[in-house]
């Protein structure tokens, strides 16, 4: 009896084994033959998402050959309008491969990688390939996104080794790596081009060529005098604000005439370099720079105005409220910068056409378009006019003159530094406003004239100023006999004590 039920027991257990391992190969059949409807996952940007294989079925499992292609959207979207948005799977994107020497439909096993490329500090640029585009976007057949430009759209059966062939007609292209690119289809509701073949790029890096003389002046040279103009605009501020004797109306103007240009030239070194697109917006860049020379130009306004106007006083004194007309005007200059600075933005953002505003851009970022300049910078020739008044007006006013006292010749080297001033600011606007044509030769005097800016007006305000050096070697302690000019403070110093 025990034997009858071992035997039976042993039967048992050899059936139950044979229709489990029916069971498992049952399932391992359901599971490859599903395989072609879930044949997409959701994948990271490292390779780790499955895939969808073209080729030949018995070469599904082999995944050596395999070729990622990095896809922008989910695999049940595509691009509608610049967004991703979930479409039937009759609409899915499909990609097809060419060869190195042309031929189209190439069988290529590959599967989706999901995600943006990982472009780092490098700009990323998106692309639109559609009928007539002078971009062209062919995948090559082992998983490089090649990018032809300044080309015309020909018929797709075209062989791209014949449109290419004329050398004079061969267009530029260049060849992105995995990790470069992300390629999906488009569509657009509006506008001519309805299915669009879309790819975000990461830009190649450029070859640093030295002996290039636009690199050098643009990315080498423009930078370092732009340091070294803020530098040299610094001492002059710290200059006329550490000695008390300069912290008058005249002092405190051009102080804050040279922190403008300090701020202008910040603005204007972030422009430069347009590599680091991810990292700061040039339209705010813009208008920090055309902010910061509107106000300088309506200090320096103010300070002809000053000038013009104490010289047709009948009553003139050394040091009169000037704390209080300093307060006046600010009101004066900031307040005009901030108004015009807020319609010029309102212009731009409401008021300019977008046709203006591509013409403008910075690596794909906006910039500020041409009415909001023209707004900026009308303001600037006002001035520059008026102040070219108030120095005809006071030079004939000092000719008149026979006999000068001390305030008198005080407000006379005030009235050379505002015209000197005048002439070194109006050229640089002027260079800039040219250099706008965008020839080089404009482009390279502007980059000089802005170099020269700096130590122009150190000169005019520092190292012409007799008054000036004799109060900074007095600061550092040098034995300097008095000065022939009657200023008053070389008489504090006559006998080297302080009183």
């Amino acid at each position: 009896m025990d034997k009858i039920a071992l035997k039976t027991w042993l039967v048992f257990i050899h059936c139950l084994a044979l229709i489990l391992t029916g069971a498992h190969a049952n399932l391992q059949q359901q599971s490859s033959s599903s395989g072609s409807d879930n044949d997409i996952v959701n994948g990271g940007s490292v390779g780790g998402a499955a895939t969808t294989f073209s080729g030949s079925p018995e070469d599904g499992d082999d995944g050596d050959n395999v070729v990622l292609i990095n896809k922008c959207c989910e695999k049940f979207e595509i691009r509608i309008d610049s967004v991703c948005s979930q479409v039937n799977e009759s609409e899915y994107f499909q990609p097809m491969f060419t060869s190195y020497g042309g031929e189209h439909n190439m069988p290529v096993k590959f599967k989706f990688v999901i995600g943006l490329p990982a472009c780092g500090s490098m700009q990323t640029w998106p692309i639109y390939h559609y009928q007539g585009s002078p971009d062209k976007l062919v995948l090559l057949e082992d998983g490089k996104l090649r990018h032809y430009t300044n080309t015309k759209e020909e018929e797709e059966s075209v062989d791209y080794a014949e449109q290419f062939a004329d050398q004079v007609s061969t267009p530029l292209f260049y060849d992105y790596g995995r990790n470069q690119y992300c390629i999906d289809r488009a569509i657009s509701t509006s506008g001519d081009h309805r299915q669009v073949l879309f790819a975000n790029i990461c830009l190649a890096k450029k070859e640093l060529k030295w002996s290039d003389t636009n690199f050098l002046m643009h990315k080498v040279l423009n930078p370092i005098f732009h340091v070294i103009s803020l530098i040299i605009l610094l001492i002059i501020a710290i200059v006329y604000f550490i000695l008390p004797t300069l912290r008058d109306l005249v002092g405190n103007i051009v102080t804050t005439i040279a922190v403008c240009l300090m701020v202008s030239q910040v603005a204007d070194l972030v422009r430069i370099f347009t590599e680091f697109t991810n990292h700061v917006s040039f339209i705010v860049a813009d208008i920090i720079l055309y902010f910061s020379i509107l106000a300088a130009f309506f200090w320096l306004n103010s300070f002809g105005y000053y000038i013009w106007k104490t010289f047709r006083s009948r009553n003139v004194f050394l040091r009169v409220t000037d704390a209080r007309k300093y307060c006046y005007y600010s009101v004066y200059a900031w307040g005009t910068t901030a108004f015009m600075a807020a319609m010029a933005v309102f212009a731009h953002f409401f008021l300019d056409a977008d046709t203006y505003k591509k013409q403008n851009t910075i690596a794909d970022q906006e910039t500020m378009g041409w009415l909001g300049i023209a707004i900026f910078f009308a303001p600037i020739a006002c001035t520059i006019l008026i102040d070219i008044f108030f120095y005809v007006t006071t030079l004939k006013l000092i000719n008149r003159r026979n006999v000068y006292g001390r305030i008198q010749h005080k407000l006379k080297a005030n009235f050379i530094m505002f015209a000197f001033m005048l002439l070194i600011m109006s050229a640089e606007w002027l260079f800039l406003c040219l250099s706008w044509l965008k020839f080089e030769g404009l482009l390279y005097t502007q980059i000089i004239v802005n170099a020269l800016q700096a130590p122009l007006l150190l000169y005019v305000c520092v190292l012409r100023q007799k008054h000036v050096t004799f109060l900074l070697k007095k600061s550092c302690c040098y034995n300097e006999p008095p000065s022939t000019n009657d200023w008053g403070d070389e008489m504090r110093y006559m006998n080297c004590n302080d009183y």
